[in-house]
């Protein structure tokens, strides 16, 4: 999926394995970031990016 959060368009995966969301942004997809829930993840992904 692919949402937009104003300022960071990012694409969400689940890792069912891991228990983990993976966000990837859109404009770079080499910046990712895991979090427990899709928020912890856009977060950290908003630390980096």
């Amino acid at each position: 999926m692919t949402f937009n959060n104003k300022k960071l368009e990012y694409r969400v995966t689940l890792d069912t394995e891991l228990n983990l969301f993976i966000v990837f942004s859109k404009e770079d997809e080499s910046k990712m970031a895991t979090g427990t829930t899709i928020q912890n993840a856009v977060t950290e992904l908003q630390k980096i990016a």
